[in-house]
């Protein structure tokens, strides 16, 4: 079932990075180590996978050898055949087509749309939705930045999120799914008459690796502001003009952050973010003139536009772009999102199959 050349290619990269990480010079460029350290881990499951399929293959051709001589030997055989075709059909999906992104961290931006104050309100739902469920799978969480509503909502927040150890399927490849406008219905708080209201939020969510650097960008291309911080991080923050707002003059892109106290701070943290940003968008491009990219994430936070709706009346979750359906919104909205977003990882697997 696997094909050869895939797991020998593994096998010789495993021996290769296994090498390069017993090596103390490599340590001396922590970049460089950081990444062999990053793909090292990434081929762990294959490792693993191949290591107990090799072992039971060798104990089914030691069964059956010995199986005409020996009952007890004999029996074991049918058990051995399930567990080598289990093993290999798991070694056949670890090595399918890959998002390259899939170990990579992200940032994820929130941005109200139609629904005025609802629509914020929700916004920070959502918000809460997504640190809630990195913290179940203990990843760190940075607000980078955040424009508050007049009830508390977000009008727009951007948040980075980091595994805490390298992986293979890191936070790209579990929230990769989420970008684009989620639709709300329900009663809001600011509906005296007891209607339920639909409105909508907007998610855009890109990899950040860790060489965002790759990306050149020209100073001349852009337009630095500085302003005074309007979030939380004591008087030294509020009381100087340390956040930064960049803009991207070709492509319109603006990136801002007021996390850090100080400007210079600030502004490299941007510039990280815009890179990765610009990275993703040069990504997406390439795709798309060759048709072979993936869905495309909604740039306009319009209701019709939509991938997901979660009905509070009837405590529903759907998911449109899989027909994924379940009554569990208020358990979702606590971070419980696995359930939706294994059944879209499945999903993008079976095309990636399909199509390979």
């Amino acid at each position: 079932m696997t094909q050869p050349s895939a797991i020998d290619d593994i096998l010789a990269e495993h021996a290769g990075l296994e090498s390069r990480l017993s090596d103390p010079a490599l340590h001396n460029d922590p970049g460089a180590a950081r990444r062999v350290g990053k793909r090292f881990a990434e081929l762990a499951p294959v490792m693993s996978t191949y290591r107990k399929l090799t072992a039971a293959r060798d104990d089914l051709g030691a069964a059956e050898e010995l199986a005409a001589d020996d009952a007890s030997f004999a029996a074991e055989v049918p058990e051995l055949r399930a567990q080598v075709e289990e093993l290999e059909r798991t070694l056949a999906d670890l090595l399918a087509p890959r998002d390259p992104h899939d170990g990579d961290d992200v940032v994820l931006e929130l941005k109200s749309g139609e629904g005025g104050e609802e629509s914020a309100l929700f916004a920070s739902d959502l918000a809460r939705m997504y640190l809630r469920y990195a913290e179940r799978h203990g990843w760190r969480v940075e607000v980078l930045d955040a424009t508050p509503s007049d009830l508390g909502g977000y009008k727009d927040a951007t948040l980075s999120i980091k595994s805490r150890d390298p992986a293979r399927d890191g936070v790209w490849s579990r929230l990769k799914f989420e970008g684009g406008v989620h639709r709300v219905q329900r009663v809001p708080v600011t509906e005296s008459q007891g209607r339920i209201h639909t409105s909508a939020a907007g998610v855009l969510i890109y990899p950040e690796p860790d060489e965002v650097e790759q990306v050149q960008i020209d100073e001349t291309d852009l337009r630095v502001d500085v302003y005074r911080s309007s979030g939380k991080g004591g008087q030294g923050v509020n009381t100087t003009d340390s956040a930064v707002r960049l803009t991207h003059l070709p492509t319109g892109i603006v990136v801002t952050c007021q996390n850090e106290r100080s400007q210079l701070q600030n502004k490299a943290r941007a510039m990280q973010v815009l890179a990765a940003r610009l990275q993703a968008l040069a990504e997406e491009q390439a795709e798309q003139e060759s048709a072979a990219g993936r869905a495309a994430q909604i740039r306009t936070v319009d209701r019709s536009e939509r991938i997901r709706t979660y009905n509070f009346p009837e405590n529903r979750i759907t998911d449109h772009r899989i027909g994924f359906k379940a009554h569990n919104l208020d358990a979702v909205l606590d971070g419980e999102l696995d359930a939706v977003l294994d059944a879209l990882g499945k999903a993008d697997r079976e095309a990636r199959m399909a199509a390979e």
